[in-house]
């Protein structure tokens, strides 16, 4: 998911898309209230632990999900009807999204604009033990991003002077397979393995607010806290999660190291004759299997080979996350980490901040707020840098029961790369349409 690009783009060219439109489905509260007298609903919740809101079968459920919406408007009832038969029919769940994100800057040493969309087809397919606790199912995500201009989203920072991406995911690179891959469960979701095609943020460092689909858009808020190296998708490998205890569970993973979602079938020769990897253990705990992906206390430790064919140097690191969820209504989270080499373009950080959703008003959208010090990586950019400051704001607003738009605010304080600037601040408009 994450592009570690430092690109510049021509800055001749302006984008003036900053307010977009878009059909959605996503509930943070809801998402963390669970029946807890059902064995069936303890499995989805131990699916849910050990995958972030960005893992297709967690953004399958969310869109399924009745969100609070201030206007009761179902534009696509039967068309969402048609879908949840043919799930029952044949195991097949599916959904087509388009998302749009546009940047305006209050300074910038180029363009003081970017914008971009993305288009996804993601789905699972239940094949083997279809209506049981363990399945064996084919998990698939592949997307079309573009940009509207010279600059696209995620090489925003740079164009700033900001070391860090504004968002990760709204590139120029076209069509890409994200998701691929088997996944299997066994002894009532208590162990569940992927196999195949993976994008390493969907379980390495996750956490409730992490998806910058639905939440923060600032890599700081999100996998790694911006001192993670690599962090490939579209990436041959496998990852194995499992419960050691009600309280205690641990993921751990191998993937591709030098993955090419535009192209993931040459990751056959990249990983078994290149043979360079990211790997991961998380070690998570949570006081019980109904509020885990809330409350929950994890840490994560990774470690990336030397990448001969872009340069970048093996390294390693640790990342922290603490979320408690707090009368069903407030999430206060803190975060960070450290990294030796590797890539990353943070050595550490620390993040703090809070979402804050009421389920009980109609239309009542996900507020989330967040501060973060963060430190360049001297390695990687060669030479010693001062530390930078980043804070974001947003709100995502549920205007139908699947229109969801979220402004923001991305607030840069003594941009590394920029020192003769104080201060910046980023205005955005992201949107999504789920069909």
């Amino acid at each position: 998911m994450i592009q570690m690009s430092a690109t510049k783009y021509s800055s001749g060219y302006r984008s003036s898309i900053l307010l977009v439109t878009a059909f959605a489905a996503a509930s943070f509260v809801a998402g963390a209230q669970a029946s807890d007298d059902q064995e069936a609903s303890q499995s989805a919740h131990r699916e849910a632990a050990v995958t972030g809101p960005d893992a297709v079968s967690n953004q399958l459920k969310a869109d399924r999900e009745k969100s609070s919406a201030l206007f009761k408007v179902q534009p696509l009832e039967a068309w969402n009807g048609w879908k949840r038969q043919f799930a029952e029919d044949t195991g097949f769940k599916f959904n087509v999204d388009y998302n749009a994100l546009g940047f305006e800057a209050s300074d910038s040493l180029g363009d003081d604009s970017a914008a971009g969309g993305v288009l996804r087809f993601y789905g699972k397919w239940d094949i083997l033990g279809r209506g049981t606790d363990d399945t064996g199912s084919l998990v698939f995500k592949v997307e079309n991003r573009d940009a509207y201009g010279d600059v696209a989203p995620s090489d925003f920072g740079f164009e700033l002077g900001y070391v860090g991406l504004n968002h990760c995911c709204f590139t120029d690179q076209g069509a890409r397979t994200t998701n691929l891959y088997w996944r299997q469960s066994f002894n009532q979701q208590q162990v569940v393995t992927y196999t195949g095609f993976l994008d390493v943020t969907d379980y390495t460092d996750v956490y409730a607010m992490a998806s910058p689909w639905t939440g923060f858009s600032n890599l700081v808020f999100a996998t790694g806290s911006g001192t993670m190296g690599g962090l490939p998708d579209g990436a041959l490998g496998a990852m194995a999660a499992t419960w050691l205890s009600d309280s205690v569970y641990v993921i751990a993973g191998i993937a591709d190291a030098n993955a090419d979602a535009t192209d993931v079938f040459e990751g056959f020769d990249t990983f078994f004759n290149d043979f360079e990897t990211f790997k991961n253990i998380d070690i998570h705990w949570t006081p019980g299997k109904q509020e885990l992906f809330f409350n929950n206390m994890h840490v994560s430790f990774y470690q990336i080979d030397a990448r001969d064919e872009v340069g970048s140097p093996d390294g390693y690191g640790v990342s922290f996350s603490a979320t408690r969820a707090v009368d069903n209504q407030f999430l206060p989270f803190i975060r960070g980490g450290w990294s030796k080499d590797g890539g990353s373009l943070l050595e550490a950080s620390v993040s703090v901040g809070l979402g804050y959703q009421n389920q009980s008003i109609a239309g009542a959208g996900l507020f989330g707020v967040g501060l973060n010090w963060g430190r360049p990586n001297e390695d990687t950019f060669g030479a010693e840098l001062d530390d930078q400051y980043t804070g974001e704001v947003f709100y995502r607003w549920q205007v139908f029961e699947g229109l969801q738009i979220t402004p923001s605010i991305q607030l840069l304080a003594d941009p590394a790369l920029n020192p003769d600037e104080d201060f910046i601040y980023i205005l955005g408009v992201r949107a999504r349409i789920v069909i």
